[in-house]
């Protein structure tokens, strides 16, 4: 059975961040809130971590999984980030964004679609996520948590705590954080793309094809 820790929105407790943290470090799959809803997430290392969280979304090798970075300097490790890019990020993160780059050789390649080598990354504007990934040090791999039977996602921490914590490690409650994804961009084609609107504002982007 998960553990369960209630961690305040705008000052996070240092010990149950801590906590989570040493979680996530043993290996451990845990629910994570963030500014467009909550996500699973585990380590990047962490093979199980992530067979568990396709089992549990039942996803195919095709799905594109996302990076939950604390800042930019951690994006240009995992992804190729141009001038334009960066300048487009630099504008947009903290934020409810996730922007398709092509992966750098850093990103294992079970976490990347078989035939094009790009991953999801973006930077939540969530206080609990910010401490949680500024304590474990580097991003961490993570996936909405939709259930494939449902339309919309799982926003609710009691209920999720109840339905799978007998599946993950740690579910953390920040309390209401939305239930929209966030907006995608493609920046892998030259002009950013959106391919799914969302929490974030896509018209901004329209502005600059």
């Amino acid at each position: 059975m998960s553990k369960f820790f209630a961690i305040h929105q705008d000052t996070p407790q240092g010990h149950l961040i801590q906590q989570a943290s040493d979680c996530i470090r043993q290996g451990g799959v845990i629910v994570i809130p963030t500014d467009s809803g909550y996500a699973l997430g585990c380590a990047l290392e962490n093979k199980r971590g992530v067979d568990v969280i396709r089992r549990i979304r039942r996803l195919d090798d095709k799905h594109k999984f996302t990076l939950l970075c604390r800042d930019l300097s951690e994006i240009s490790i995992y992804a190729r980030v141009g001038n334009q890019e960066y300048r487009l990020l630099r504008a947009h993160t903290p934020g409810a964004y996730t922007f398709i780059l092509e992966a750098t050789r850093e990103v294992p390649r079970r976490l990347l679609h078989p035939k094009r080598k790009q991953i999801g990354i973006r930077v939540p504007d969530n206080r609990i996520a910010l401490d949680l990934l500024g304590n474990f040090g580097e991003p961490l791999m993570t996936s909405s948590l939709m259930l494939p039977s449902e339309e919309l996602p799982m926003t609710d921490p009691y209920e999720i705590m109840e339905v799978l914590g007998h599946t993950l490690d740690l579910v953390i409650d920040g309390g209401f954080c939305g239930f929209e994804g966030t907006t995608v961009v493609d920046l892998t084609q030259g002009l950013p793309t959106v391919t799914r609107p969302g929490a974030g504002d896509a018209s901004i982007f329209s502005e600059l094809v």
